[in-house]
């Protein structure tokens, strides 16, 4: 992870769009440092969603993310496809 980076954001988005999508952020960031509750991650990935409904859309900032952080949205949500109920979720970036 890099130490100072910003998150890519829309600025057509409200304030609580913006709040929403950054707690997605930090549910990724925590998965790649600590784990995320499988179920919590889910929860904010859905909240991501109505935010962006554009599936287009979604996958530039999940590149844009991981350009600035190395963290991965996708990987976090196949990963939590996979995991039970109540499971953290914990993914371990190779290169790093």
């Amino acid at each position: 992870m890099q130490e100072n980076y910003s998150y890519p954001l829309d600025e057509a988005w409200t304030q609580a769009d913006i709040v929403t999508v950054i707690a997605l952020y930090n549910a990724v960031e925590k998965a790649y440092e600590s784990g995320v509750p499988r179920d919590e991650f889910l929860q904010k990935y859905r909240s991501f969603q109505q935010v962006v409904p554009m599936k287009m859309e979604q996958k530039r900032l999940d590149k844009e993310f991981e350009l600035e952080s190395g963290y991965s949205i996708y990987q976090v949500f196949k990963q939590s496809q996979q995991a039970k109920s109540n499971e953290k979720v914990r993914v371990r970036n190779a290169s790093r």
